[in-house]
């Protein structure tokens, strides 16, 4: 499962490294405190492989209008 976080596919979703990452920590934070995972669950995932098959399904995603960010197509 962190294989994925080797493709550049789940970085160009979210418009870079350091975007993902701050997408990854606050999303295993929520589901660490309690929040129902957005994709069927397997017994063996952890917090963080729940958050990128989460991302990889385009369940979360950065929300760019409210935080004032560029979309990841502006920013090529």
């Amino acid at each position: 499962m962190i294989e994925a976080l080797k493709s550049d596919e789940i970085v160009n979703k979210v418009g870079g490294r350091f975007k993902l990452t701050a997408l990854l920590q606050k999303r295993v934070a929520e589901l660490m405190d309690g929040a129902r995972p957005l994709v069927e669950r397997r017994d063996e995932w952890t917090d963080l492989e729940v958050a990128i098959q989460e991302v990889l399904h385009d369940k979360i995603a950065i929300d760019y209008e409210a935080s004032g960010l560029l979309t990841p197509d502006k920013l090529k």
